[in-house]
């Protein structure tokens, strides 16, 4: 399996793409990068403008077949890419303004030029479904240019503006994080996490992407455990779980005939269970 991770490891570099606001990791191939450098990008929606973000390293990337670095921008290139943020407020605008007069039950998000112009991406939310043919229409008779409308959650409303988590960083959505994992209160209550709202959802109101993260290695160290408050029978005597540390790796069990509640190591505390 190493072998393949390490056959699988491509040449990349951070970039921060103007138009979508978001870092994503490209295939650098062999272009000589600097750190602020600009470059023309390929990415699934088409052909975009972004900055170089971190030195070339050696990393996994899935996607980067699809997600590559085809050259240095042109100072043309340059400026159409700044031509086309002030093409996308006046886009925006115009799309808003067309939304209230259709009457349509959608809220638009945010507009996206390609680089060379042959498409605009509006993305908009609804709690319905919509019939947005007339839209579409009027805008590609004003706008002169193909027309793309993208549906999406408020998951995906998140990764487009962007934000700032709890843990004080970018949105995981906005940096590394390519698609959404199944989150659920269960990964919270296995992981130990105080279950307030406030603490466990993002920016989406939504669940912690980040529970997923370590879930998998909670569930492998709690293997086979009784939960906290369960009652045990040790060596010791009978008591019940307070807590189990798993930064740590010890389990404090509460025995009435103990002065102090006992701290142990997981796997002495495996032994005892037998």
């Amino acid at each position: 399996m190493e072998q393949n991770m390490e056959q699988n490891k491509v040449r990349t570099v951070r970039v921060f793409i103007n138009g979508q606001n978001r870092e994503s990791h490209f295939n650098a191939g062999e272009h000589t990068l600097s750190v602020g450098e600009k470059v023309v990008l390929q990415t699934k929606q088409g052909k975009a403008l972004g900055v170089v973000r971190s030195p070339a390293l050696e990393f996994a990337c899935g996607g980067c077949e699809r997600s590559r670095i085809l050259r240095k921008a042109t100072p043309d290139e340059i400026g159409r890419d700044e031509e086309n943020r002030s093409l996308e407020r006046e886009a925006f605008e115009s799309c808003g303004n067309t939304i209230k007069e259709l009457e349509l039950p959608m809220r638009l998000i945010r507009v996206e030029y390609l680089l060379d112009r042959s498409k605009a991406i509006f993305y908009f939310t609804s709690e319905k479904r919509v019939d947005f043919r007339e839209l579409v229409r009027t805008l590609a008779r004003d706008l002169h240019l193909r027309i793309e409308m993208r549906q999406m959650g408020i998951r995906d409303e998140a990764k487009i503006i962007g934000g700032i988590g709890p843990c004080g960083m970018s949105f995981c959505c906005c940096t590394f994080l390519k698609d959404f994992a199944p989150i659920s209160v269960k990964m919270a209550k296995e992981q130990n996490v105080i279950l307030n709202p406030n603490k466990i959802s993002g920016g989406c109101g939504r669940l912690l992407c980040c529970l997923n993260y370590e879930y998998d290695q909670y569930r492998e160290l709690t293997k086979g455990l009784p939960k906290v408050g369960k009652k045990v029978k040790l060596p010791e005597g009978t008591g019940k779980i307070r807590n189990i540390d798993f930064f740590a790796s010890t389990v404090t069990v509460d025995i009435p005939e103990e002065k102090d509640p006992i701290v142990m190591g997981l796997d002495e505390f495996r032994e005892k269970l037998k």
